[in-house]
């Protein structure tokens, strides 16, 4: 049914409406979903991106409901706010890789540490030295 037009247009309809060509993101530009609405609160904390969804939700479902036309713009803000919650989740996704694989680098660098000491000791028992300087601690020095 594609053309019929109303408010029962899907996403995909209104997107590839306002795309030029295929190359370009139709929403780029619209709808800056990495700031919150209230002027005072500045650069958008990643915990507010909820509260900034939900705010467009609401405000786009009142639009459909009072046949507002200005529900265009709406649904572009909020996919707006989708998209920056889809980039921020990968952004953390790869951080969390990359922790990981530091984390196991890290945990290898231990490992052969403790390897080493455990040489170290067992070398220094089996020379005897390690009881030689124990046995020469617990005797008093004799004059």
């Amino acid at each position: 049914m594609r053309g019929v037009g109303g408010p029962l247009l899907t996403i995909g309809d209104l997107l590839s409406d306002l795309a030029v060509d295929g190359s370009e993101d139709p929403l780029a530009g619209v709808g800056d979903a990495s700031v919150p609405s209230s002027p005072s609160a500045g650069k958008a904390d990643p915990s507010d991106l909820s509260s900034l969804f939900e705010e467009h939700y609401d405000n786009l479902m009142k639009a459909l409901q009072e046949n507002d036309p200005s529900w265009p713009q709406l649904m572009l803000k909020l996919c707006a706010a989708l998209k920056t919650a889809d980039k921020l989740v990968s952004c953390a996704n790869t951080n969390a890789e990359q922790l990981l694989e530091k984390v196991k680098a890290l945990e290898a660098v231990l490992e052969r540490g403790d390897q080493v000491v455990a040489q170290i000791l067992e070398d220094l028992q089996m020379s005897g030295l390690g009881k030689d300087h124990r046995s020469s601690q617990s005797k008093p020095a004799s004059k």
